[in-house]
This record gives structure tokens, C-alpha cells and sequence, in this order.
């Protein structure tokens, strides 16, 4: 007579198989035989999970673990479940029994740090990842990926240590110079970021990454037409590249060919295709979209230029004087825009696909790669120039986006900004903000300081609290209005004010922010 092991063996063996049908007999007749086997119901329960079954397969496995909850591999399991069953929260409960079973097991600490990640819980899933290293310190992969979820974090320093150190034993991987150019860029060390890129593509010459990242650093560097030269080449090889299409909408930003830009923009955008909301707020403000977009019987939100201005030209010689003779630099210009253009840029946020960046405090990013470099938007960049030739002078348009806000969460917080001259304006109606001594923008009357590189001046909020106590320096609070633009000089700290608008689709903040020229730096002349 056929023992329950030998049974259960062939089971196994059918299952690696992939004969799943078989299987999931031999299976059911042990269960059959002996009711309170963990083994078997653990194992039906993965064989639902492979029929995706998610369902059936939760319920099995936690019927398991209750038999024996001493299982690592079965605990993974069920994570694994309830995440492809949309259930991060428990499928983190899970694999956190794995972890406290096995504590120090790579496969759990990876899988975990994936999770984290996803959810966007990154500084537990840098500390998984710095447990996963020391549980295999020489893994250059590990090594590699933590470098990569560290420069995402804006922890630029580290990530080229983590980059540095796997280039040490292995100088031929030309993907880590190609992200260790990307990352000294991003500390504002374009011409050593050049020599790291030009290595990735000796190692692999072609490599669409490298040239793309190679374009970047050009561009910082402000060799604009070399910059075009080597974006136009990755995408030679690669026509559908996003990175490089959205590198090269911002170089040909900075060379005042705004037209040819925002094309390059909305490439990406298309390509990139819709977002995946993730974020709660983002699923919210997604079917209130949709909703709104139904009430408008199908009606198109192009943003399209406009026949006439879009900029009130009557603000200019208040604006200059203004600019020209405060200290600091922050110009506060009412009725902005046109009432037509003001009604066209309202309408087609609202109506555009183009909130696709969730932000856990509160607010939704427009950004150009995602379709958020419609005709009109350029011509209201135009203008800027045009209509205060003053302030603007010879700055280009460097990048800019939206946020849009929900008023039960926060703002975004204090930073600076990469450039010469930041302009902010808003567009939902007064009537929607609850509070109007607040809702609009503070700026301190301190520069972050010029040695500060990217990171710090516009992520450590920590740090820049710090520099402004012990620097005196004093909060100018202006508060919003419809159709009003704060115009200043994007080295002042700043932050979004405390939020109270009221509910509704159409009652949500929304802010535009324009960048121009470069920010200057410590040894600038």
C-alpha cells in the first residue's frame, strides 16, 4: 500500500512538472486521508494561486497556517497571493511572519523590499535592502539595485557609493557607469558624469541609456546642440525611448524651441500610456475625472493656443519695478492670464490625462513627459518673456509642471529650486478656497545657500529649517487668489501654504509652476 509520504512525494514531483491537473488530485486524496495535513492544503492552496484562484488559494494556505504557522516558505506564499489579489497590507503582514521566522533569509528580504518599495514605504525598503547586502555582502546585483532605489530617494551620495563600490570588482558593467554618470549629474557634476557615460559607451558603444543620460549631462553643461546630437542618437536606435524623448523635450526647452519641445514631451506621454493609480487619493480623484468628463458629454480639452494673448500685458511696469528693487525678488501679479486663456488652461486640467503622479502627502504631478506640454502652455511660456522682458531677460523656459491638491492631506513641503527664476500661479476659482488669508504660497527671505547641491536645497527639509533659524530669516506668506502669479527667485526656500478648499472635482487646488534659466551656483562669476 502506497504510504501518505510516497503519495505526497509524486504529488511534488507532478507539480514541478507543471501537471497541475495531476497534482491537485493527489492533493485532494490526502486531504481526503488525513484532514489536518498542513503539507497538501498548503499546496492546493498553491496550486490555485498558479490557476489564479486568489480567492480559494487565501483561503487554503490560511487554513494551513493555522495547522502550522512555523512555515516561512508558506507564509511567502500568501504574500505572494494577496499581492496579485491587490492586498499589499496583508501581503506585507505576511511576509513580515517570514521574516521573523527566518530572519536574515535573502529571498524573504527581497521580496520584502520589492513590496515596500511598491508601496511607497522606500526608507523600510532601503533598511531591507541594507539587510539583504549584509546578508550577501557580495552581491553586486544587490548591490547595484540599491544604488538605483537610493538615487530615486534622492540620495545621491550613497547611490554612487553603492555604484562605486560594484565598479571596484567589476569595471566592466557599463549599466553602472551608465547610472554613476546619471547620478553625479544629478549632484550637479555633469563633466564628471561625462566621463562615466563615455566609459558605458566605450564598453558598449550604442547603448540607448548611456547616450540618453549622456544627452542629459550635455545639457547641464550647456552644450545644448552636442546635448540634441546624442538624445537624437539614442533614439536612432530606439525611436520609443521615454527617458531620451522627455531629455530631449528639455534640451530644446533651454534652446527656445518650445514647439519642437512639447512634441517631444507628448511622444512620451503617448507612449508611456495611462497610470496605474495606486495611492487612494489617486484612485479618488481619477473617478471624479471620469465622472466629470461624463457631465461633459465628450466635449475635447486640446489646450490649444489661443487667437489672442494669454498674458494681461498691463501688469509689466509694476512687475519690473518690482523685481528690479526688492529684496528678495518675489513679485506678486493679479489677473495673470486673459480671461479666455484662464478659461482654457482651467478647463483642459480638469479634462486632460495628465495627473499620473501620486505623491503620498496629498497632490497629484502634471508633468510634461506626461502631456503636460500642450500649444498652450507654450504660448503662456512665451509670453512670460515677451510680456516682462525684465525679469525674464535672456532665461529660457528650464521645465515645469502642475499639482493638484486634495485639501484633506498636505501641501508639498519647504525646498528650492533648480533655477533662476520660479513663477507659481493658480487657477481654481476663489470661490472653492475656504480660507482666503491661506491656500497660497511662503517664501522665506533667505537664499538656500549656493554649495547646496540638488538634493539637499530641494528635498532635506530638516536641513533647510535648520539654516533658516539660525539665519534670522523671516516667512512671506501670500495668500492665494485666482488668476494670481508669484514671481521670485527660485533660491528662496518656499513651501505651499496650509490647504482648505472645499470638496468637489472642480473645487480642487491647482497650481502651474514655470522654471527659467539656471539656479547660480557657489563659483558662479
Amino acid at each position: 500500500m502506497t504510504s501518505l509520504q510516497e503519495l505526497f512525494d509524486q504529488a511534488i514531483s507532478l507539480h514541478q512538472r507543471g501537471s497541475l491537473p495531476e497534482a491537485e488530485l493527489l492533493y485532494q486524496q490526502l486531504l481526503s486521508m488525513e484532514p489536518s495535513s498542513f503539507a497538501p492544503r498548503h499546496m492546493l492552496g498553491v496550486i490555485r494561486y498558479q490557476q489564479g484562484r486568489y480567492g480559494e488559494a487565501i483561503g487554503l494556505i490560511t487554513e494551513a497556517l493555522k495547522l502550522n504557522p512555523q512555515v516561512p516558505a508558506a507564509w511567502i506564499n500568501l504574500g505572494n497571493v494577496q499581492r496579485m489579489a491587490g492586498q499589499p497590507d496583508e501581503a506585507l503582514t505576511s511576509y513580515r511572519r517570514a521574516d521573523g521566522l527566518a530572519p536574515g533569509e535573502p529571498g524573504v528580504l527581497s521580496i520584502l523590499a520589492t513590496l515596500l518599495w511598491e508601496m511607497g514605504r522606500h526608507d523600510e525598503a532601503l533598511e531591507s535592502m541594507d539587510r539583504l547586502i549584509a546578508a550577501r555582502p557580495g552581491d553586486l546585483e544587490v548591490l547595484h539595485h540599491r544604488g538605483n532605489m537610493r538615487r530615486e530617494r534622492k540620495q545621491f551620495e550613497k547611490a554612487l557609493a553603492d555604484y562605486d563600490l560594484v565598479l571596484a570588482a567589476r569595471p566592466d558593467l557599463a549599466e553602472t557607469w551608465t547610472n554613476r554618470g546619471a547620478v553625479l549629474t544629478d549632484l550637479g557634476r555633469p563633466a564628471e558624469a561625462l566621463q562615466s557615460l563615455d566609459r558605458a559607451l566605450q564598453l558598449q558603444p550604442g547603448m540607448v541609456a548611456a547616450l540618453g543620460h549622456r544627452g542629459f549631462a550635455l545639457r547641464e553643461l550647456g552644450r545644448f546642440e552636442e546635448a540634441l546630437q546624442s538624445l537624437d542618437q539614442a533614439l536612432a536606435f530606439q525611436p520609443d525611448d521615454l527617458p531620451a524623448l522627455a531629455h530631449r523635450g528639455k534640451v530644446l526647452s533651454e534652446m527656445n524651441r518650445l514647439e519642437e519641445s512639447f512634441q517631444s514631451f507628448r511622444r512620451a506621454a503617448t507612449l508611456s500610456g495611462p497610470s496605474t493609480a495606486r495611492l487612494a487619493h489617486h484612485i479618488a480623484h481619477d473617478r471624479e475625472r471620469r465622472d466629470w468628463l461624463a457631465a461633459q458629454g465628450g466635449q475635447s480639452f486640446a489646450g490649444e493656443r489661443l487667437a489672442g494673448a494669454a498674458i494681461n500685458p498691463h501688469n509689466r511696469d509694476a512687475a519690473a519695478k518690482a523685481w528690479q528693487t526688492g529684496a528678495p525678488r518675489i513679485v506678486v501679479i493679479d489677473d495673470l492670464l486673459t480671461p479666455d486663456a484662464l478659461v482654457a488652461l482651467r478647463r483642459y486640467c480638469l479634462g486632460a490625462d495628465v495627473w499620473r503622479k501620486a505623491y503620498a502627502q496629498g497632490y497629484l504631478g502634471a508633468f510634461p513627459e506626461s502631456g503636460f506640454a500642450v500649444p498652450l502652455l507654450a504660448q503662456i511660456a512665451e509670453e512670460f518673456g515677451t510680456a516682462f522682458p525684465e525679469i525674464f531677460s535672456s532665461h529660457p523656459l528650464r521645465y515645469h509642471w502642475a499639482f493638484k491638491y486634495d485639501s484633506r492631506l498636505a501641501g508639498i513641503g519647504i525646498h528650492a529650486d533648480e533655477a533662476a527664476v520660479n513663477v507659481n500661479f493658480w487657477i481654481t476659482p476663489d470661490s472653492a478656497n475656504r480660507d482666503p488669508a491661506s491656500g497660497g504660497l511662503v517664501i522665506w527671505d533667505k537664499e538656500a545657500p549656493l554649495e547646496w547641491d540638488f538634493a539637499k536645497f530641494n528635498s532635506d527639509e530638516n536641513a533647510a529649517y535648520d539654516f533658516l533659524a539660525k539665519s534670522g530669516a523671516k516667512p512671506i506668506t501670500v495668500p492665494y487668489r485666482a488668476n494670481r502669479a508669484v514671481i521670485f527667485d527660485s533660491n528662496l526656500f518656499h513651501k505651499t501654504d496650509d490647504i482648505a478648499f472645499a470638496d468637489g472635482y472642480e473645487n480642487r487646488r491647482i497650481n502651474i509652476t514655470m522654471l527659467y534659466g539656471r539656479r547660480r551656483r557657489e563659483n558662479a562669476g
